[in-house]
């Protein structure tokens, strides 16, 4: 048998599959815990804390305003349409 994800949650007793699939007996299981949604809620805003930091560093009051006569040498590769 190839190996398929399945969704499933616990119930405090059993895992149970969240869609019917078909298993026969003693069929090796490999089980992945997800972190709780308020972990990975926090895990996500920290995340995004470290990022705009990093982005305020790097762009402060006084970075300077580039603009394109600025360019010394173009990149023909550019896509002017994004």
């Amino acid at each position: 048998m190839h190996a398929v994800t399945l969704k499933a949650h616990f119930d405090g007793k059993k895992i149970l599959l969240d869609e019917p699939f078909e298993l026969e007996p003693n069929t090796k299981l490999i089980v992945t815990v997800l972190s709780k949604q308020k972990e990975a809620d926090n895990e996500r805003e920290a995340w995004a804390l470290l990022s705009r930091k990093g982005l305020e560093n790097a762009y402060g009051e006084d970075e300077i305003e580039y603009t394109i006569d600025m360019i010394k040498r173009p990149n023909p590769d550019y896509d002017k349409r994004r």
